[in-house]
């Protein structure tokens, strides 16, 4: 590309009157979202083009001395990024949000986030390490729903890098049907001194269109001709990126003119590129490099600059979410305008021990204020433990947040992306619009979280503040899901992975002050008769005074599965006085839900009472509940108890190449496969039952399994007979 840009009154500026003007037109914002694999360089680039525009003083620092991910701890200790950050950025007087997400699969519920507050996305592809399965999938839900992408190539400083072998590869995994779709726009060059690994330092670029060089040799960007011979081997390259910017041009008879022989002048094929790159029909291929050692000009930072302020769309070309009102109604559609409705979206919901809650913004219409009063609305996200609400609050400040600063903005219009401090009530997903005209925007999808972590408060000082704790996380962090177990009495957090609950449990601990346990996860076992038995239950107590008496026999038999519980009276001749029949019943529930065996529900059974004793005076309703209940008990002796396992349907969609091990794997663990059916090009679903107690750690085995590319669903559908030898370890389990 050339040198194009969007100019604005003022050129670029922090704070200043250019500052505002960008933020009062959607025309000059871009909302741009890194997308990559952990590791693939999303941050450091982040932090590279922020040093290009001036938001940084040196490499990594904010201007007041934070770095750009200097926000949480944790992901300092950790050393990767765990949650959505956002790098202001202006650029030719336009303003780039760009938002910074986790590669890491354990925290797509962020990248997520990211994707639903971006208009566009930048897919980082590291020079050394390749694709992983997950940005493959990642690519193609974008492209469902036309999302403008641009790939860049990292890491190429690194010894071993080949920018040319990084692109082939983004063409095969990203060309599909059309893979003249994914070209470089520009090809970099090794003219400088060799680097510390003794390869030669890419110092520069040519640009395919422009017929330009880009030298950053000297730390700063500084443009001439190339040489003949440079042209010469670039030629190839330079048609193959024309013939595919025209094959996607509006222009129908330019192809024809072009292969006429007609030269095409540049800025009309520019033109025609960012159409096309705007629309997703084309995604350049660019190069990115750190800056060396006092410079601000890192490789290929102006260039991507310039492509994202150039081509990539405003949030006046992207159509908004749709929404309703909160009772479901439907309403007109939005439109991305300063002056329609307010409706504006919590992306993201923190919380920060100096300034509170800090709720990350989109705004989709309208403009929002500080002081401004709105209607907070948060709905379909009951079963993660976020109850429905409706509530009116005030807006407190807004802000521009960067790393740990946090910097005052007197308005956000549509299309901008702001924080607001101490909005109380508001949970990531929640919906903000005008009191008088109440929206719902229809949520963003959500991952599934399918890796149970039961836990334990460490003292009694932390069960008392886990409740209100575990309320905070989950209005954060919608990807977890909260359960307090009826059957096992265990409080599971439902996570997306180990390292993400290793986040939940640390932000507990340093944010809130709470320490829990994590202690084994208990699959929710029941119990039923194996056969038919008679059971006689004898509570008799005398020790002066009142005593206890109650006598009763039972005939116990196993139902069909699903069937549930039965309690029969045929009692004759008043053997038990009719008041304790009930009593008796009581009695036999409660142990019911004690277990007989291994402590673990029992189901499918029929209880008959067929006799008894009773005592004028020391009989009673909770002699004859412990009678019952001995019975049951005495009934199980000599019946003998079959354990139940629950088994779930599991739909693992995976690429084909690892259909193969997954249908191994299932197997290993007692699955029985019903089905596999063709999903798209090149994937495949499998459809099996399987013991709930073989997949408490599936979602982690199966990235591990399918090399991340893997996904799956699971459902509860029956519990059914466990195979005898798994019983008697599950037995001695729970005896243990």
């Amino acid at each position: 590309m050339g040198d194009r840009t969007t100019a604005a009154p003022g050129g670029p500026g922090r704070g200043t009157a250019a500052d505002q003007y960008q933020r009062s037109r959607p025309d000059l914002i871009r909302n741009v979202v890194l997308v990559g694999h952990s590791g693939a360089g999303k941050t450091t680039l982040a932090e590279t083009l922020a040093l290009a525009t001036g938001a940084l003083t040196r490499a990594g620092r904010v201007q007041d001395g934070t770095t750009v991910s200097d926000y949480d701890e944790i992901e300092h200790r950790q050393q990767r990024s765990v949650q959505l950050s956002l790098v202001p950025l202006v650029h030719a007087g336009v303003r780039i949000n760009l938002l910074d997400t986790p590669g890491y699969a354990d925290f797509v519920g962020e990248l997520r986030a990211g994707l639903r507050a971006a208009d566009a996305a930048l897919f980082v592809v590291p020079a050394t390490d390749g694709i992983d399965g997950a940005t493959r999938m990642l690519w193609e839900e974008c492209a469902a729903v036309a999302m403008p992408r641009a790939l860049v190539v990292t890491k190429l400083d690194a010894p071993q890098a080949d920018f040319n072998a990084t692109v082939e590869l983004c063409r095969d995994a990203f060309g599909g049907d059309n893979p003249e779709a994914v070209l470089p726009l520009y090809l970099p060059l090794n003219r400088g001194p060799a680097g510390p690994d003794g390869n030669p330092r890419i110092s520069g670029l040519l640009g395919l269109l422009s017929g330009s060089c880009y030298d950053y040799g000297s730390g700063q960007r500084t443009e001439h001709t190339p040489d003949r011979a440079l042209v010469e081997t670039a030629a190839e390259a330079r048609d193959r990126l024309i013939e595919a910017v025209i094959a996607e041009s509006e222009d129908e008879a330019l192809m024809d003119r072009y292969l006429s022989g007609e030269t095409v002048d540049t800025k009309t094929l520019i033109d025609d590129l960012e159409r096309a790159v705007a629309r997703g029909a084309f995604h350049p291929v660019l190069a990115s490099a750190l800056p060396v050692e006092g410079s601000r000009a890192g490789l290929g930072s102006a260039e991507l600059l310039e492509l994202v302020s150039s081509a990539f769309p405003s949030p006046a070309e992207h159509l908004p979410p749709p929404a309703t009102t909160p009772e479901g109604r439907p309403r007109p559609a939005l439109a991305c305008d300063p002056e329609g409705p307010l409706a504006a979206e919590v992306v993201k919901t923190s919380g920060d021990p100096y300034v509170g809650r800090l709720s990350l913004v989109r705004v989709f219409s309208g403009t929002l204020r500080p002081d401004q009063p709105v209607h907070v609305s948060g709905h379909g996200l009951a079963d993660r433990g976020t109850d429905d609400h409706d509530t009116d609050e005030r807006v407190g400040s807004l802000s521009s947040p960067f790393g740990r600063t946090q910097r005052s903005v007197d308005q956000a219009v549509a299309g901008d992306i702001v924080c607001i401090a101490k909005l109380g009530s508001a949970q990531t997903g929640d919906t903000l619009s005008a009191p008088a005209d109440p929206l719902l925007v229809a949520p963003w999808a959500m991952p599934d979280p399918l890796l149970p972590v039961a836990v334990e408060a460490h003292s009694k000082a932390d069960e008392d503040k886990l409740s209100q704790s575990l309320g905070r996380i989950t209005a954060e962090d919608p990807t977890l899901r909260l359960e307090q177990n009826p059957d096992t009495h265990q409080l599971v957090l439902w996570c997306l992975g180990e390292a993400h609950a290793d986040v939940l449990l640390e932000r507990l601990r340093s944010r809130y002050g709470v320490q829990v346990d994590p202690v084994p996860y208990t699959v929710p076992l029941r119990e039923t008769f194996a056969g038919t038995g008679h059971g006689r239950g004898r509570h008799v107590k005398q020790s002066g005074g009142h005593g206890q008496f109650a006598i009763c026999e039972i005939d116990v038999e196993p139902l069909p599965p699903g069937s549930g519980f039965e309690f029969v009276d045929r009692v004759v001749g008043g053997a038990v006085p009719r008041q304790f029949i009930p009593s008796v019943e009581k009695g036999v529930r409660a142990q019911l839900l004690r277990g007989v065996s291994a402590g673990f529900p029992v189901v499918d059974v029929r209880v008959t009472l067929v006799d008894g004793k009773a005592h004028s005076v020391d009989s009673s309703d909770a002699a004859f509940q412990t009678a019952g209940a001995l019975a049951l008990r005495d009934a199980a002796s000599t019946a003998g108890v079959r354990l139940l396992e629950p088994v779930a349907e599991v739909r693992v969609l995976v690429p084909d190449e690892y259909v193969g091990a997954v249908l191994s794997d299932l197997s290993s663990r007692r699955g029985r496969v019903q089905g596999t059916e063709p999903v798209g090009t090149g994937r495949t679903l499998v459809r099996a039952e399987v013991p709930e107690l073989e997949i408490v750690r599936y979602a982690v085995d199966l990235r591990s399994l399918s090399h991340g590319a893997g996904d799956f669903t699971r459902a509860y559908v029956r519990h059914e007979a466990m195979p005898e030898a798994v019983a008697a370890r599950a037995l001695a389990e729970s005896q243990g």
